[in-house]
């Protein structure tokens, strides 16, 4: 019943009902209220599934389709399977039972993508029964083999790890096929990934206003809008909106500003380039960029040469801006500025609304006012250790997004009715953990 009552929610689009009503009542009886400042922060969901390496990943796939063709046409599979397959694919496929050495576990990817192959052509011919095309395990084999294997050549070739689709493509389990691979700092884990967002106004409880899943892989950056867009529509949008380093960008804090009015609060990436990293070298706020005349000058006054608007790699536009040789090679402060034996100095900006609100983010994130402002932020910690210690959203109790989003759109209703209960009961606050050696006081 309980199965048949979630599958009629999500049927029905009415996942959010409940965590909308508690929101709802939280306002009419002046608990929640508008505008003020709300906190967003992710963390990671594990997939209810057996993470997988390649070799793992395409032997599963194979069993799961014909596990599935041997409940939907037994006579017809078993009239052509040849006997190996039973051995092959019979029992769970799990690495130990795998070949060990490079060659042979080249030759066994070889073997299976081969086996898999022969399924899908024996799926698609007239003679087979056309309800197997259908199957979920069929289509997710369809799916996994072209990016696994190179299927141009006469038989499928096991690609390289260079050759593999994004982790944002790649299907990571045939039996959970929204699950992605991810890695943040030093978590990895394949699953999703959960977006909480709380109102911290003041003298008022701290209520979760907004909860979001997605894939693992899919960025932070792509979950302010939405977010926004949802608290909009509830009435819950805030003034100041705190967030970490994973959701800012330039064009983000815009757009932000200037389609909801939110000033997005948050650190900004910092610059990756060797010269912003040693300290030393001349970085791109060294250079002063004249927007008027399109060009840039260097700290020792030479002016650039060229200047051209195009796309990166992702589409966003850029502008690339390159120096004269003729200025760059004798340069006597060429280390501090290029690595390059002979090429002269490049500079990639973003457009100059972006270029300009970066720098000026970046120069305003090191103040001691800053500081002090974005530490209000800490406290969506608490609530994600809460959701953890509670109703766990780290683990993912069912396969599938929306299934995995409704799960964690009830545990922050969940979270919203004990905080609202502490706020009446005037239970206080639990203090931050800490560990013994940590409050061991310190003797002069």
């Amino acid at each position: 019943m309980l199965c048949e009552f979630r599958a009629r929610l999500i049927a029905g689009k009415a996942e959010r009902r409940v965590f909308d009503r508690l929101l709802k009542v939280c306002q009419d009886h002046k608990l929640l209220g508008s505008r003020g400042a709300a906190l967003t922060d992710s963390t990671y969901v594990l997939g209810s599934v057996r993470v997988l390496n390649r070799l793992e990943l395409v032997g599963e796939t194979v069993r799961a389709a014909l596990n599935a063709l041997a409940i939907a046409a037994p006579r017809w599979l078993g009239g052509w399977m040849p006997p190996g397959w039973a051995d092959r694919y019979g029992h769970r496929v799990e690495n130990y039972r795998l070949p060990q050495t490079e060659a042979e576990r080249l030759a066994f990817a070889t073997a299976v993508g081969a086996d898999g192959a022969v399924i899908l052509t024996r799926v698609d011919a007239d003679d087979a029964p056309a309800v197997l095309e259908e199957l979920e395990a069929v289509q997710v084999l369809r799916a996994v083999w072209p990016q696994q294997y190179d299927l141009a050549a006469s038989s499928p070739r096991w690609r390289a790890t260079e050759e593999l689709p994004s982790s944002q493509e790649r299907i990571a389990s045939p039996y959970d096929v929204e699950c992605r691979y991810a890695i943040k700092r030093t978590t990895r884990w394949t699953g999703y990934k959960c977006h909480l967002t709380e109102h911290c106004g003041p003298d008022l409880p701290h209520l979760v206003t907004d909860v979001d899943t997605t894939d693992a892989s899919q960025s932070d950056q792509n979950m302010i809008a939405p977010i926004h867009d949802r608290l909009d529509q509830r009435d819950l949008l805030p003034d100041e909106h705190l967030v970490d380093t994973g959701y800012m960008a330039a064009a983000t804090l815009l757009d932000a500003a200037h389609d909801r009015g939110v000033r997005l609060v948050g650190p900004m990436p910092p610059d990756t380039s060797w010269q912003a990293k040693a300290n030393e070298g001349f970085d791109l706020a060294a250079f002063a960029v004249d927007w008027q005349a399109q060009t840039a000058i260097c700290p020792r006054g030479a002016v650039a040469r060229q200047w051209r608007e195009q796309l990166d790699s992702r589409g966003h536009p850029v502008i690339r801006i390159r120096f004269s040789d003729q200025d760059c090679a004798p340069c006597p402060v060429r280390g501090k500025c290029t690595r390059r034996a002979s090429e002269p100095r490049d500079l990639v900006l973003r457009p100059q609304a972006e270029h300009e609100t970066l720098q000026r983010h970046r120069q305003e994130q090191g103040t001691t006012a800053w500081k002090e402002s974005y530490g209000r932020r800490a406290g969506v910690e608490g609530t994600i250790s809460q959701a953890v210690r509670g109703p766990d959203i780290r683990h993912a109790r069912y396969r599938g997004l929306p299934k995995v989003q409704l799960q964690q759109i009830f545990s922050a209703a969940a979270l919203n009715l004990l905080r609202v209960d502490a706020w009446l009961t005037d239970t206080p606050l639990a203090r931050t953990r800490a560990s013994r050696l940590e409050a061991l006081p310190v003797m002069a």
